[in-house]
């Protein structure tokens, strides 16, 4: 399998944009997927295609660190995208093979659990927030 490509933000903004002007309607687009959630039982891995990843290097645990600078939390809609903290730096960028609409998606592991989890990737809660310094 061939790896695939770090996504830059300029990269991901692009992305963004497209799939927000996507009008067609899909079984990706009757979900409400704006925040992160479980995948839906009715999308399978086969409905989606990556284009990309936001993971910055696979030999380096990425940060647990969310950014939340307005009291958002993870599971808010209006929650800001910033790819360099949890869990946007873990996830891969994927297109619905349907309609060309991209969300995030990562694999969240827990002790005795797997759970794919999706957001749509939204141009208007994207930010490039750079991580605070050690």
């Amino acid at each position: 399998m061939a790896e695939l490509a770090r996504l830059t933000f300029p990269d991901l903004v692009s992305l963004a944009i497209a799939s927000s002007n996507v009008s067609a309607a899909c079984a990706c687009s009757s979900h409400t997927l704006r925040s992160w959630q479980s995948v839906p039982l009715a999308l399978a891995d086969t409905d989606f295609r990556d284009v990309g990843t936001l993971l910055e290097d696979p030999y380096v645990e990425p940060t647990f660190v969310e950014y939340h600078p307005a009291g958002t939390r993870y599971g808010s809609p209006d929650a800001p995208i910033a790819p360099r903290y949890f869990p946007c730096n873990r996830a891969n960028v994927s297109a619905c093979v349907r309609c060309g609409r991209t969300f995030l998606r990562y694999v969240e592991a827990g002790g005795y659990f797997v759970d794919r989890r999706i957001r749509a990737l939204s141009p208007d809660l994207l930010v490039d927030a750079p991580l605070p310094e050690a």
